[in-house]
C-alpha cells in the first residue's frame, strides 16, 4: 500500500542529523558535542508552575490561540525586549514549540510551486516543511558572506515564483546573527515586493556581542513579517513544547485556522509553565547566557590553537568550523571521528550541500565535556 502514500511525504527524508546518529549510536565511550539542547534544568519556579497547574486541574482545552494571560505576557515581553507591537488578542498564537509555528505558517502562506528562499547551510527542519506545503526550497550559498543572508543575495534569488524568505538568526548551525544595518538593507528590498519573511528567532535571548534586532521592528514591512520564537532555548524548556508566532492580524487569523485543526491548542500545563517563565523568569536566560558565552570563548580559543577556520558565532550555542580530510565527505568524516576518536559532532552536510566541509559543534555542554571533546578532535587531526 506504500504506493498510495502522499508523494510529498515519500520524497522527504529523515534528517542528516538523525541518519548520522542512527549509524553511530552503538559505539561506546563517545563524547558528544552534538545536541542542540540546553544542558541546564528548567528553572525551579517554572517547574513548580507546571505542578501547580496540574494541582489546580488546569488540564483542559485552552482557547485555540492559547490562554490570554500567556499571549499578553508574550506581547509585553517582545515589546519591552525587542520593541515589537503585537495585539495579544489577535496577533499572538501559542504553538507546540517553534517547529509547529513554522509548519502552520508555511502551510498557510504557500501554494503549490511557490518558492521559499533560505540560507545554506541551515537547520534541516525547514526544507521538509516547505515541501510538505507544496513549496520549493531555494538555497542561497552564504559561505562567501560569513554565513549571512544579504540583501544582494536575496535579490539575486528572487523570481516571480518567490513567496517567502526564511531568516533564521541567530543561526543553527553557524551561530552567526545579523546586525541592525544588515537588516535595514534587507528591509529595503522587502518593502518593494509582495513577499513574506519568516523570521525564526528562537535563539534571540542568546546573543553575545550585540543586541538582538528583529526584522519585524521595521514598521514599513511589519505586515509582511512572521516571527517565530518560544521558551525552549531561553528557559531550557525543550520538552515542554511551547513556542509562539507573531504576525499581522490579517495573516494570523488564517494561520489560526490551520493551528486549530492541527492541534486544537498547545498543552495547557505547559502554557501555565511558560507564563511563569515569561512573566517572572526574565533573568533566567541571562544566567544561562553567561555560561554559554564562557564556553563559546573557550571553544574559539581551542579552534584557533588547532588552526581551524570558523565564523565567529554571535548567538545560539553552535559553531561551524571548517574541518576537511581529503577523500572524505563531512558525513564520512563524522563517522571516522566516532570510530577513531570517540567524538560525535554533526557533519555539516546535514545542513544542506553548503555545509559540506564543515562540522557543527554544540557548546550546550559543561566545560569538562567540551575539553574532553576538543582534546579528542585535536588528537584526531594530528593523526590525519
Amino acid at each position: 500500500m506504500e504506493h498510495l502514500v502522499n508523494d510529498n511525504v515519500k520524497n522527504i527524508e529523515i534528517s542528516g542529523i538523525r541518519k548520522f546518529f542512527n549509524m553511530v549510536s552503538d559505539y561506546k565511550d563517545v563524547v558528544s558535542l552534538s545536541i542542540g539542547q540546553p544542558d541546564f534544568p528548567t528553572p525551579e519556579h517554572v517547574k513548580q508552575a507546571g505542578i501547580h497547574a496540574i494541582s489546580r486541574n488546569q488540564t483542559i482545552y485552552t482557547p485555540n490561540a492559547g490562554i490570554f494571560e500567556l499571549r499578553e505576557a508574550i506581547s509585553n515581553h517582545v515589546q519591552r525586549k525587542y520593541q515589537l507591537e503585537y495585539d495579544p488578542s489577535a496577533e499572538v498564537i501559542v504553538t507546540v514549540g517553534a517547529s509547529q509555528a513554522i509548519d502552520i505558517s508555511l502551510r498557510t502562506i504557500l501554494s503549490q510551486g511557490d518558492e521559499v528562499i533560505l540560507p545554506g547551510p541551515v537547520y534541516p527542519g525547514y526544507e521538509p516543511l516547505i515541501r510538505l506545503a507544496g513549496g520549493k526550497p531555494v538555497y542561497v550559498d552564504t559561505r562567501p558572506t560569513g554565513f549571512k543572508m544579504t540583501a544582494e543575495a536575496i535579490t539575486a534569488a528572487i523570481t516571480p515564483a518567490t513567496k517567502c524568505i526564511i531568516l533564521p538568526y541567530p543561526s543553527n548551525p553557524t551561530g552567526v546573527t545579523l546586525s541592525r544595518a544588515e537588516l535595514e538593507e534587507i528591509s529595503a528590498i522587502i518593502k518593494e515586493r509582495d513577499l513574506f519573511v519568516l523570521c525564526d528567532e528562537i535563539y534571540s535571548e542568546l546573543v553575545y556581542d550585540q543586541e538582538h534586532v528583529s526584522l519585524a521592528s521595521f514598521p514599513e514591512i511589519r505586515d509582511k513579517v512572521l516571527v517565530v520564537n518560544g521558551v525552549s532555548k531561553s528557559h531550557s524548556m525543550t520538552g515542554w513544547r511551547i513556542g509562539y508566532l507573531l504576525g499581522p492580524a490579517e495573516i494570523t487569523r488564517h494561520i489560526l485556522k490551520v493551528h486549530q485543526y492541527n492541534v486544537s491548542c498547545a498543552t495547557s500545563i505547559s502554557q501555565y509553565a511558560a507564563l511563569e517563565a515569561i512573566h517572572n523568569g526574565g533573568n533566567d536566560p541571562e544566567d544561562m547566557k553567561k555560561e554559554y558565552d564562557k564556553r563559546r570563548k573557550y571553544i574559539m580559543g581551542r579552534l584557533d590553537a588547532m588552526g581551524l577556520r570558523y565564523e565567529r558565532p554571535g548567538g545560539a550555542f553552535y559553531i561551524l568550523p571548517e574541518i576537511r580530510v581529503e577523500g572524505l565527505s563531512s558525513f564520512e568524516l563524522g563517522v571516522q571521528l566516532v570510530k577513531n576518536a570517540g567524538l560525535a559532532i554533526v557533519p555539516g552536510d546535514a545542513f544542506s550541500q553548503y555545509g559540506q566541509g564543515y562540522m557543527r559543534i554544540s557548546y550546550a555542554y559543561d566545560m569538562k565535556t567540551l575539553a574532553q571533546g576538543l582534546d579528542r578532535l585535536e588528537n584526531f587531526l594530528e593523526i590525519f
